[in-house]
């Protein structure tokens, strides 16, 4: 039972929070929906829609990353990941959550001799230019994640990259510093690599982008630089097992699900705040917050009707957080809900010296550790929040470690699709990104495409 992550969740209940928060009764009547929803989302499943669920049994994949990690991915001595987004965001997480804190400022005995390891999720040339400027591009990797290969952001990381390879380089040599992470049958990248002799990995097509950090576009960087990628998968696959279950109390992403869903439309509390208790897990509620934003925030629902549904996701780090935005939600409007992630067992910590015993504020830190004043502030958060009738939960991660984590991301996925459901919303899609996309390339000139239009009055209002 230790090795489980579990979910507390009575703090969402009107009883625990003096009259506010979600009626038993209620939360009954949600589990025979659920039943519904669970069967959906098997039936979608079985019909090879949700291709995330797969990814935990895919050995042959699993294989090839890891002969690439083991072999050729140990001649540099850095790994850059190209990408924006879901090919980005998982990356980063795993490498905060699972390596060793400050992994690229280590030396190559702190790192046990495996690559350090950047993840570029933007195009901001004030950023990006003097990353490449610090890099002996001559011994690093550069992995380019773009499941189509259309993605401007990635495409423009990688033409600059590309350049600076072959300007470094002789000859075709700057092929052996790339890695594509794209579509196996189709695409730029696809075509690129098949051309020019590039090594590839493939992303299937029935997985999305935010939905793929346990394919190759978070295995292969995580693999590089020494992650256990088998226990992650394995943590993965036993949570998929739990949530095989249409009883709602047994299954944990169904619950978060129903739970979230029920806040939002029954209790007004659209913004979900995650609020993991440590920076290491502090990128995990970035991951979230685009999961959860980018397949529930819907303009139409699934027979096409107008409906503009959707929560609001929410990032917060405990305790910085407590001393920015706690005081928002305990005396703030009643539209939030705060999950808080815990772990049970922290390792590595802290002893508080005692010093100044004369002084109250100091002496009873004395002798304790940072670790448990860390969980303190959470505990006391978490019951300040239902003292002031405001809901939160609890996922409890046993320590941060490999197989944890994939628990942790395989429950999320897989709650996002039962939101989806039951928002009855398309969890797949991502039409209001579509057009942003076509009308970005409008702007920078591609062919086919055309800029925004001016409007009626087309008159600048500007304040300078």
């Amino acid at each position: 039972m230790t090795e489980r992550l579990a979910l507390d969740y009575g703090n969402m209940l009107a009883p625990r929070l003096g009259g506010r928060g979600l009626q038993p009764a209620a939360l009954e009547e949600a589990g025979v929906r659920f039943q519904e929803v669970h069967a959906d989302v098997e039936r979608r499943r079985a019909a090879g829609e949700l291709g995330f669920y797969e990814l935990p049994a895919e050995r042959e994949v699993v294989g090839r990353i890891r002969a690439f990690a083991d072999g050729v991915g140990q001649a540099f001595d850095t790994v850059v990941v190209l990408g924006i987004g879901g090919s980005a965001l998982g990356a980063i997480a795993l490498r905060e959550a699972l390596l060793a804190p400050g992994w690229n400022e280590l030396d190559s005995e702190g790192r046990d001799y495996f690559p350090r390891l950047y993840v570029t999720d933007n195009v901001d040339p004030t950023t990006f230019g003097p990353l490449l400027e610090r890099l002996d591009v001559r011994r690093t990797l550069f992995n380019v994640v773009s499941k189509s290969g259309t993605t401007a952001e990635t495409m423009a990381q990688y033409l600059v990259v590309r350049e600076r390879l072959r300007q470094a380089l002789e000859g075709d040599g700057y092929r052996g510093h790339l890695i594509f992470t794209t579509d196996p049958e189709r695409g730029v990248l696809r075509r690129i690599a098949d051309a020019e002799g590039i090594a590839t990995l493939p992303v299937p097509p029935s997985v999305g982008g935010r939905f793929s950090v346990l394919s190759a576009v978070g295995l292969l960087p995580a693999a590089l630089a020494g992650v256990e990628i088998e226990a992650l998968l394995a943590g993965a696959a036993a949570m998929a097992e739990r949530c095989a279950t249409a009883e709602l109390t047994a299954n944990p992403a169904g619950m978060f699900a129903v739970l979230q869903h029920a806040a939002h439309t029954g209790a007004g509390a659209g913004i979900h705040v995650m609020m993991p208790y440590g920076d290491r897990l502090g990128p995990m509620a970035e991951w979230f917050r685009q999961l959860w934003a980018e397949s529930l925030g819907k303009r139409l629902d699934r027979t096409g009707a107008e409906v503009f549904r959707g929560p609001t996701p929410a990032r917060s780090v405990g305790a910085t957080d407590q001393h920015s935005q706690v005081q928002l939600y305990m005396e703030g409007p009643f539209d939030k809900t705060v999950t808080f992630v815990a772990v049970r067992e922290p390792g590595e910590d802290l002893v508080i010296p005692a010093a100044h015993p004369h002084e109250e504020a100091l002496a009873y830190l004395g002798g304790r550790t940072m670790g448990e004043l860390l969980e303190a502030e959470r505990t006391a958060t978490a019951a300040a929040l239902t003292a002031a009738g405001r809901m939160n939960m609890t996922l409890e991660l046993p320590r941060v470690d490999a197989r944890s984590v994939g628990q942790l991301f395989m429950l999320l996925q897989i709650a996002t699709v039962y939101a989806g459901g039951l928002y009855d919303v398309d969890p797949l899609d991502q039409p209001g990104v579509e057009l942003g996309k076509r009308l970005t390339y409008g702007l920078m000139g591609r062919a086919g495409f055309e800029r925004p239009p001016a409007g009626d009055d087309a008159a600048p209002r500007v304040i300078a």
